[in-house]
């Protein structure tokens, strides 16, 4: 009967992988929601780390927003299609006293991400250069170039200048393959594999296993 034991370690470690490794797709669920967007130097994208209603931006700053079916992510949500340029958009608006200027690009996305009966409004990123006041936060400056705005009950930007008409960040059974001309986000896992972690579970579950069988060959000796 002992030596039962190695191959029944065996088994039980095999099946432990194979739950993990069946359980980790139901993970992948997308969204469709406004994501928001820092400018940093050279024109990239950041993801926000705060809400636009929270954020205050400075004069100079550059702020985006995109609307997609994208995971619940940063590394995996889809970027701004135009480049985070404060020059390109706000170059030609003057200063004013006591008043800040914020670059803006928003995004509607493309026809695949649209809600069942809507479409884009239109295909390429809109720029608008917004004069506020100073404490103004990203979401006034929003408001002031790109009404009407939708904003859910907890506050989730749902629409802007009337786009989407229904829906608020809702849950996609179906997450399709990120949109060819989004820039890839910068340290974004391979989908092509399992995930670091996943695989480090394995590795763990594998070192019991062997771990397991040592102990049972030696007490069977």
């Amino acid at each position: 009967m002992r030596r039962r034991r190695p191959a029944l370690a065996l088994v039980l470690s095999l099946g432990i992988v194979l739950a993990v490794l069946a359980a980790a797709p139901a993970m992948a669920a997308g969204y469709r929601y406004w994501s928001f967007w820092d400018g940093s130097g050279g024109g990239q994208w950041s993801y926000a780390t705060q809400g636009p209603s929270m954020a205050r931006p400075a004069d100079g700053s550059v702020q985006g927003f995109r609307f997609s079916v994208s995971k619940d992510a940063a590394a995996e949500a889809a970027r701004p299609r135009a480049a985070a340029d404060f020059e390109a958009v706000c170059g030609a608006t003057a200063p004013a006293e006591g008043r800040k200027r914020v670059a803006l690009v928003i995004d509607f996305g493309v026809p695949a991400d649209a809600p069942a009966g809507e479409a884009p409004p239109q295909d390429a990123p809109r720029t608008a250069c917004a004069q506020v006041p100073p404490e103004a936060t990203a979401a006034e400056a929003l408001a002031a170039v790109a009404k009407p705005l939708r904003y859910n009950s907890a506050a989730l930007l749902c629409a802007i200048s009337g786009y989407p008409r229904q829906g608020c960040g809702e849950p996609m059974a179906d997450t399709p393959a990120p949109d060819a001309s989004a820039a890839p986000a910068a340290g974004a896992p391979d989908d092509g594999g399992p995930s670091a972690g996943l695989l480090a579970g394995i590795a763990a579950v594998a070192a019991l296993a062997a771990a397991g069988i040592w102990q049972s060959r030696r007490r069977t000796r």
